[in-house]
């Protein structure tokens, strides 16, 4: 993709650590000039970023901006992974999500509740254990509560969680060089997982999707079953990471706001609501792409170029949330945009939002005492306009 050379560049690249430590004032620049901006963004690529929260919902449901392009004549498409939800269009996205969805149940990550619970409580033993009261919290417990609880659910084998870790860190926070590699291993061992669910299912995910089929037999293939995999163990895992580690952060510089969560626990909801509005652990919907010349609000993205729905910018919109950058858990925070919006909407939402509970509330109930170790312009977080959390969280107790 070519830079254009009739648009103004905004050059997010530049800003380095200051950008990655807080983008949203950022974004609202961008947004009080318009909502639609050309830039240069961190990794070196170029593609529209759209903020504001109407326009970003919107954006998130134009059908002329597709995860898809279609080849024209004598063109060859980049090589792709298999089908999953988040590089797919109707109606291959909807086969699949509906495919995905009939396992995928709420009923299914309701009864996850106690297990996580459990979960969570061992992680929260051996970090509570630490003679002097201090730990990073990513490393030991926001990072292995959603690997566990998404490596169960899909039946991987307790003894093989921690190369799940390993592979899932590679992948988003390694270098570029390393991906193939660590995707061809991972490949390989979730081609043998299947294989082996194949032959002795279990009351796991993974076997449920292999078996399931709609009313005309439709099944999900082998690169679709993989890719699916992929996203859930990656996708699914990393966000809730981000939403753990960046919840107690907001919460450890709000002291006024942990104390109205300790004094009573009924606010726990509303807070995770909050969280996602106020610092989600996304940034901005994944690519899009222009299927032919597409005007936004007087703005023409030409064909084919890349266009990003600012997720995190929607929260900050004071035309749709009052008083945008304070942290206020009793606001009525729904209508964000966290979870994306349309077809896209995150179907791993219940399960993140669960998870998110079960963390926040053991975490209050078990750290009397709980403060950041660290000044807040200290933490390092993690790189790109993607996912957003810190890469270690310093806390003690």
């Amino acid at each position: 993709m070519t830079e254009p050379r009739t648009v103004e560049v905004v050059d997010l690249a530049a800003e380095g650590d200051d950008f990655s430590r807080d983008p949203h004032p950022y974004f609202a620049t961008l947004r009080e000039r318009g909502p639609v901006h050309y830039a240069r963004l961190p990794g070196g690529f170029h593609g529209w970023l759209v903020v504001g929260h109407r326009e970003a919902r919107a954006a998130l449901t134009d059908p002329r901006l597709v995860k898809v392009l279609t080849e024209g004549p004598g063109e060859a498409g980049p090589e792709r992974a298999g089908a999953h939800l988040l590089n797919s269009d109707p109606p291959v996205h909807t086969r699949l999500r509906a495919l995905v969805a009939r396992e995928f149940t709420p009923g299914r990550i309701a009864a996850l509740a106690p297990r996580v619970q459990e979960i969570t409580d061992a992680l929260l033993d051996t970090m509570l254990a630490a003679p002097d009261r201090r730990a990073d919290l990513v490393t030991a417990f926001s990072f292995p509560l959603p690997i566990t609880v998404i490596c169960e659910l899909l039946g991987v084998p307790h003894l093989d969680h921690g190369r799940f870790r390993h592979w899932s860190r590679a992948l988003t926070a390694g270098g570029l060089a390393e991906m193939p590699k660590t995707r061809a291993v991972m490949t390989e061992y979730l081609a043998g997982l299947v294989a082996a669910k194949r032959e002795e299912p279990g009351e796991d995910l993974l076997s449920a999707l292999l078996h399931t089929a709609d009313s005309d037999g439709d099944q999900l293939s082998e690169e679709e079953l993989l890719a699916m995999c992929f996203l859930l163990l990656i996708a699914g895992h990393e966000t809730t990471v981000g939403l753990i580690s960046n919840g107690v952060l907001a919460l450890l510089r709000h002291p006024d706001q942990l104390a109205a969560l300790r004094a009573d626990r009924a606010l726990l909801d509303d807070a995770v609501e909050e969280i996602l509005r106020y610092d989600g652990p996304v940034l901005t919907a994944t690519a899009r792409f222009a299927a032919e010349d597409v005007e936004i609000a007087g703005t023409v993205i030409p064909h084919r170029d890349l266009v990003l729905p600012v997720i995190a910018d929607a929260g900050r919109d004071p035309g749709r949330f009052p008083d945008p950058t304070r942290f206020d858990i009793h606001r009525d925070a729904r209508g964000h945009l966290a979870f994306g919006h349309g077809v896209h909407y995150c179907l791993g939402a219940p399960l993140a939002r669960l998870e998110a509970r079960v963390a926040l509330r053991s975490l209050l109930e078990r750290a009397p005492g709980l403060a950041l170790d660290t000044h807040p312009d200290a933490v390092p977080w993690h790189p790109g306009v993607v996912v957003r959390g810190p890469h270690e969280l310093p806390v003690r107790w």
